[in-house]
């Protein structure tokens, strides 16, 4: 398979799945796997920070809001909290590094990290119910999300997306609400994380053997997907719940499952 083909497809399954609570590393695995190929950290991370800067435009009032609007308590307020979860993130993450605490990107963990998300999706989603959401955040759901982020570090197959929206419907926040401040949350924490990478990337002189075109390549295609899938999730939320999603990680946690028997 050419290299431009296979690097279109990594562009896309990570602009699909970086902000769905799907988990893009299962994805990306699967994805490799199939077509035999292995991309650097350098690359994956790279692509990674085009889905997420790509998302930027899709929260017009908010991003207004911190312009126009900053001495309004209610701004400060929502920046705070965002500030809150992002800190508790960056020290856990930092924490998490120094101890070594981080499973690997396996497909056996990772396919067991898709069934249980799975299944706290249905199992969440139908305790919610009739229930009526709110439509503030709390300091509470600031903490719960920076906790979130944690989770999914240490457990690829997680998905950040996916544990940070639990936890926020589990402590009453509704789905737009929880969707907006999670991927807000998740904006400056992957692209910190990806530019502390790309640092000791740089140090350890790696970037020299990139082939830069293909790694533009996937950062645009990357961006252009997330942009579109993401837009669409927007929507999807204000008249649907992430129970489809649920079954989705079900079933993608069987096709790893399977595959891991089929190949021992």
């Amino acid at each position: 398979m050419p290299t431009w083909i296979a690097v279109t497809i990594l562009g896309i399954v990570e602009g699909i799945t970086e902000f769905l609570p799907i988990s893009s590393t299962g994805h990306l695995l699967i994805a490799e796997r199939w077509m035999g190929v292995h991309r650097s950290d350098l690359f994956n991370i790279v692509i990674q920070s085009g889905a997420v800067i790509a998302v930027l435009p899709l929260f017009p009032d908010r991003l207004k809001q911190f312009v126009f609007a900053w001495k309004e308590r209610k701004t400060r307020l929502y920046a705070a909290h965002l500030a809150l979860a992002f800190i508790l993130t960056g020290i856990g993450g930092l924490l998490m590094e120094k101890t070594g605490f981080k499973l690997k990107d396996a497909p056996g963990p990772i396919a067991w990290a898709l069934l249980i998300g799975g299944l706290a999706f249905i199992v969440v989603e139908r305790w919610l119910r009739g229930r009526e959401l709110k439509n503030e955040v709390t300091w509470k759901i600031a903490v719960a999300v920076g906790l979130g982020q944690l989770l999914a570090a240490g457990f690829p197959g997680t998905s950040r997306s996916g544990a940070t929206i639990l936890v926020a419907l589990v402590l009453g926040l509704n789905r737009v609400a929880a969707t907006e401040f999670t991927f807000l949350v998740g904006i400056p924490t992957m692209l910190a994380a990806g530019s502390l990478k790309v640092y000791r990337e740089l140090g350890r002189g790696i970037p020299g053997q990139e082939d830069w075109a293909m790694v533009a390549l996937g950062f645009v295609v990357s961006a252009a997907v997330s942009f579109v899938a993401v837009k669409w999730l927007l929507r999807y939320i204000q008249t649907h719940t992430f129970e489809v999603f649920g079954w989705y990680r079900i079933a993608l946690a069987a096709v790893l499952g399977a595959t891991l028997w089929l190949t021992h």
